[in-house]
């Protein structure tokens, strides 16, 4: 799945993960590869997610997520 985690100002993350988590408005949710379209909002709390390499953790404010072909969208309030 492709990521790009993005702020007003720069992009915080762009590339290829395995796996997703989100602190969604109704709780954390995960997505993983060929997950169904989905739009959400982000609430204040931590985005987990895994590259090749290792597990990478971003604190935010809150955001909006969209993912839809296994492409994942991330706005984020820096």
């Amino acid at each position: 799945m492709h990521l790009m985690i993005l702020t007003p100002d720069k992009s915080v993350f762009d590339g290829e993960i395995q796996r997703i988590m989100l602190p969604g408005s109704a709780g954390n949710f995960q997505v993983l590869s060929n997950h169904a379209p989905i739009v959400s909002i982000l609430e204040k709390g931590r985005i987990l997610y895994r590259d090749a390499n290792r597990e990478h953790v971003l604190a935010i404010e809150g955001g909006v997520v969209e993912v839809r072909d296994n492409k994942i969208v991330v706005l984020i309030r820096d």
